[in-house]
């Protein structure tokens, strides 16, 4: 698999990634097995997951994993602390429990260190400064290797990379930002993208297929029982895309599928993948067979025109101020 630089980084991943958000909870020891071993004879080494999925057991079943069936050295794990199971809270950005997250994530996933750290999310409740502050320590003290954030709006990615690149010697580069893109949710294109490219930052978009919308399995108000969709704690996750709007979009990548010979997941996929700005979206396939069916787009690059019709087909409503007034 083709590999990229991680933002204006040395660290090189695979172009398409790992997630775990399921794993510990719908997908099982096993299944986890399955996925790890093809992701990396497939060539892939970005492996995505967080203190928060299946409330640790996520990060615990990777260790476990790492222990005996793919070398650490041969992955770039990432994990994301800050997200808090507290109904009135919900993200505590403070830098005591962000490092004590860190120390407990390395603890289940077994390692002394993890290649990417990221924040889970913009805590309006604590200085900024402070929360950045964290991934300095962890850092400096060789737990993280790089870091970064995720769920930043524009203003807070641009706000949080600037402040570090202010003092290059002592503080910490962003290197990523995780944020949901697809055919299906370009609101990153608004702000965070350009700020991201702007500053240096590599976009690792998840839901890329669009919480499994654009793989077409939900055509003409099919619901696959095995599918999110069906799920009683994914369908919520999965509703929203389920409108009109998606099923038109959906319905074009389609077209382009048949034309390409190829199927619609790989068109969806090709399409987030080769995105300005965007270094690796990550896949959160429940078994083996829906990532090789993922991975299979490697060899897929999208004609420019098919770009441009689902470029169009998909554009969001981006008025003032993205435009001059005097056009509106």
């Amino acid at each position: 698999m083709e590999q990229r630089h991680l933002g204006r980084t040395g660290l090189r991943v695979s172009r398409i990634g790992l997630g775990t958000l399921t794993w510990g909870r719908d997908t099982d020891e096993h299944d986890a097995a399955d996925l790890l071993k093809t992701f990396w004879e497939a060539g892939g080494n970005l492996v995505d997951t967080a203190d928060v999925y299946g409330d640790g057991e996520a990060e615990y079943l990777l260790g476990q994993l790492m222990d005996g069936l793919v070398p650490r050295r041969d992955l770039v794990i990432s994990t994301k602390a800050g997200s808090v199971p507290d109904p009135n809270r919900r993200v505590d950005g403070s830098r005591g429990h962000l490092l004590s997250a860190l120390d407990a994530s390395l603890a289940r996933l077994g390692t002394d260190h993890v290649d990417v750290w990221h924040l889970h999310s913009y805590d309006p409740a604590t200085p900024l400064e402070e929360t950045l502050q964290a991934l300095d320590i962890a850092v400096a003290s060789g737990r993280a290797r790089y870091a970064g954030v995720a769920d930043f709006c524009g203003w807070q990615l641009a706000r949080a990379a600037t402040w570090q690149l202010a003092a290059p010697g002592s503080r910490a580069r962003l290197a990523s930002t995780q944020m949901e893109y697809s055919l299906l949710q370009r609101g990153v294109e608004r702000e965070v993208l350009p700020a991201a490219v702007d500053t240096g930052i590599g976009l690792l978009p998840s839901s890329p297929l669009g919480r499994g919308v654009l793989t077409g399995k939900y055509r003409g108000d099919a619901m696959p029982p095995d599918s999110r969709g069906a799920s009683a704690h994914l369908a919520p996750f999965v509703e929203p895309y389920l409108d009109d709007t998606a099923s038109r979009i959906v319905d074009a990548v389609t077209t382009a599928a048949d034309g390409l010979a190829v199927t619609t997941l790989q068109v969806a996929l090709a399409w987030v993948r080769d995105r300005p700005g965007v270094t690796a979206p990550v896949i959160g396939a429940r078994n083996a067979q829906q990532l090789t069916a993922a991975l299979s787009v490697e060899a897929l690059s999208l004609p420019d025109e098919i770009c441009r019709a689902l470029d169009d087909v998909s554009a969001p409503v981006h008025r003032y101020p993205d435009h001059d007034w005097s056009t509106l």
